[in-house]
């Protein structure tokens, strides 16, 4: 179980426990309605908070053990780059926290990868919102994180550029085969990204249902259109409303 305060009130249970194994090099989704604890038990994943009562493991070690190795990526929904650094800083930064710092060529190649190529000399603010997050993923990227742990990371975009950050995540994510946990409250989003999308009840939050996403990869914005991503899309629609009991 984790637990959660709110304006400095006594915590509630945000989560309650539950069993759910994720395969190495797997992404996985978790949806459900604001407040269902979704982004809590992610940061119980990621060691910013303990759960209550369970047992996490990733790779056999506790996440605190590998949070210390460095081995845990972060992206929120807001990128948090450092405003008085370039691009190119930005991304060696967490190599350099740890006391590994990154070789040139390994970040010019993390920017490649995320389509920042020529934009390693910017400040965030000479950015647009996506391309913020394309530098935050290439700065967690930086130490070859067992996790990639990402919470509602374009929720702040507008819809056009939510549906193409979508599409470039998923070519980072096929590049580097990082397992990724990802938590959305949007639907299609869930269904177009993930291998498996894990469906939450209402607070205290847990696991309604892990649904398998059968589409196809690679996948292009084209397929959102096809009567298979909309069945997959109805399924998860249908599910989580019950979940609400309605």
């Amino acid at each position: 179980m984790v637990y959660a305060s709110a304006g400095g009130g006594p915590p509630v249970p945000a989560a309650l426990a539950f069993n759910l194994e994720v395969a190495e090099g797997e992404f996985v989704a978790i949806l459900g309605v604001n407040g269902c604890g979704k982004g809590t038990l992610l940061k119980a994943v990621g060691n910013i908070i303990g759960p209550s009562r369970g047992t996490i493991r990733i790779q056999g070690r506790s996440p605190g053990e590998v949070r210390r190795l460095g081995r845990i990526g972060f992206v929120f929904q807001d990128a948090t780059l450092l405003p008085w650094m370039t691009v190119e800083r930005n991304v060696a930064f967490l190599g350099q926290l740890a006391g590994r710092p990154p070789a040139p060529e390994r970040v010019r190649d993390l920017l490649g990868l995320v389509g920042l190529d020529g934009f390693q000399g910017k400040c965030p603010h000479e950015l647009s919102g996506g391309m913020r997050q394309r530098a935050a993923i290439a700065r967690t990227l930086v130490l070859d994180p067992y996790l990639l742990l990402m919470d509602e990371p374009f929720g702040a975009l507008d819809e056009i550029t939510r549906d193409r950050m979508g599409e470039e995540l998923l070519k980072i994510w096929a590049a580097s085969r990082v397992t990724v946990l990802f938590v959305t409250h949007s639907i299609p989003e869930a269904a177009f990204l993930s291998d498996r999308v894990v469906l939450m009840t209402p607070r205290p939050g847990t696991v309604q249902r892990v649904v398998d996403i059968a589409l196809p990869r690679p996948r292009e914005r084209a397929m959102k259109l096809s009567s298979a991503f909309l069945d997959h899309a109805r399924i998860l629609h249908a599910e989580l409303y019950r979940s609400m009991g309605t």
